[in-house]
């Protein structure tokens, strides 16, 4: 059990490997064509989700990750415009990172942050020990191309570092040259902080926030025409190898066996039929924030040699805010999670650990970047009160919700509600969710978008 594995062994070190805006159907593991080796490996080396369920967009989702909370509650449902004003988590949320670092562990995150851009909402004030990477989105390395950019007043974008108790230092330029070199300079920092800590023997926690597969997308010189296809394959060549040098310098540093993997994205492929935007979304319906699965499911892996089972694909739930809990308890500091707050995640651990074939979860309530629901997932059964067709689309409201089944109709092509009534009892499920989750919300109010929050009354 969890407690023979803390106290046979130090405690294991975690890396979280996030990338942006990878498909379901992008990797060779989930089908996909292009090579991805050393993701494809992994996955045969520990779990392989099929239910993975993501946020609306890159900012939910992140937040989802780092505090175990629906985005609704931080102030974090969607991705701010540029002059839209303060936004990111609150430095009231606990995050993964404080959590780690509360238990002893060194913390750094390397690459893409999007959750706060101002003093006080930066990496190095949320738990990390030190940050190199960027502030928001990586659609800034194509700003200053624009001529007219310059007029604008705005700040040019800049790749940043900063360590815990100092200002945020900007450290080059983020703009088109820069963007096709970040994912290897991610990487060397990563790389550098494992040997760093495995030869201090110190536990450690690393956050990778890789930019791929987020336009616009630029070529690492080394990777162009490497894949055989065309130019997203070959940065997704780039981003699987980037993930391969990680991984072997657990196995170089002799810490591959104490070292918990994660892999996942942070949301699904923009792909539309006509639009510049690639990748595959699998034969999900939907795409990024759309409220149809293709929009809500992506690829993660884990793995922990020795620990979680070898070549597991399951299709048990699993969301965004269940990874602060899980892991918690995966490296026997469970009781950090805080107790002043409602927390949405759910310990999964036993399903990682071979121990239980349940995750503990049963349903996923999406929401989109407006904060309002558009779809309820309960077990396989599929509600959707709001949905877009593509990720600039707008959002269609039909006059009754649409209900699919996920076993039989996975594409969500057949809805119920039009073909027959009487299964108007698949709404019940969702709706006492939903307002279950309104009750709570009333109890314990939301954190509005850049609010200064000191916690519940």
């Amino acid at each position: 059990d969890i407690f023979r594995i803390m106290t046979t062994q130090k405690k294991p070190n975690v890396i979280f490997m996030l990338v942006d805006n990878i498909g379901w159907g992008d990797l060779g593991c989930y089908g996909g064509m292009a090579p991805t080796p050393r993701l494809d490996q992994m996955a045969d080396e520990g779990i392989r989700f099929q239910n993975y369920n993501v946020e609306a967009q890159c900012t939910p989702t992140r937040s989802a990750i780092l505090t175990g909370r629906l985005p609704k509650r931080s102030g974090t449902t969607f991705v701010p415009l540029p002059g839209q004003g303060d936004y990111g988590l609150s430095p009231w949320e606990y995050t993964m990172a404080q959590m780690f670092s509360d238990a002893g562990y060194a913390t750094a995150l390397y690459g893409k942050w999007h959750l706060g851009d101002v003093e006080g909402r930066l990496p190095t004030d949320q738990g990390f020990d030190e940050w190199y990477g960027i502030k928001n989105t990586t659609d800034e390395a194509g700003y200053t191309s624009y001529p007219m950019f310059h007029e604008t007043g705005y700040p040019t974008p800049q790749i940043w570092e900063s360590v815990k108790g100092s200002p945020a230092q900007p450290v080059e330029e983020y703009n088109l040259e820069s963007r096709a070199l970040i994912e290897e300079k991610i990487t060397q920092r990563t790389v550098e902080f494992i040997q760093r800590n495995a030869a201090n023997e110190q536990p450690f926690f690393t956050y990778v926030g890789f930019t791929h597969m987020h336009p616009p997308f630029h070529h690492h010189p080394d990777f162009k025409g490497k894949s055989g296809g065309g130019q997203y394959s070959d940065i997704l060549a780039e981003m699987d190898y980037r993930a391969g040098q990680i991984l072997d310098a657990l196995d170089e540093a002799g810490i591959a066996e104490d070292t918990i993997v994660v892999w996942s994205s942070d949301n699904a492929a923009a792909a539309t039929v006509g639009s510049a935007f690639v990748g595959s979304n699998g034969p999900w319906r939907g795409v990024f924030a759309s409220g149809f699965e293709g929009g809500m499911r992506v690829p993660a892996l884990i793995r922990w040699p020795g620990k979680i089972p070898a070549g597991v694909v399951t299709n048990e739930i699993l969301a965004t805010y269940d990874w602060m809990p899980t892991l918690a308890a995966l490296v026997g500091e469970a009781n950090r999670m805080p107790d002043d707050r409602p927390i949405d995640g759910v310990d999964a651990s036993d399903l990682l650990l071979g121990r239980s074939e349940s995750s503990n979860r049963d349903h996923i309530i999406f929401y989109g970047s407006d904060g309002e629901v558009m779809s309820a997932k309960w077990k396989h059964i599929k509600i959707v009160f709001r949905y877009a067709e593509t990720f600039d689309g707008p959002i269609i409201k039909p006059q009754f919700p649409m209900a699919f089944d996920l076993i039989d109709d996975p594409g969500e092509k057949l809805n119920l509600t039009s073909q027959r009534m009487d299964m108007m009892w698949m709404f019940g499920p969702a709706i006492q969710r939903i307002i279950a989750l309104e009750k709570s919300f009333s109890e314990y109010p939301n954190i509005q978008p850049g609010q200064e929050f000191d916690g519940y009354e």
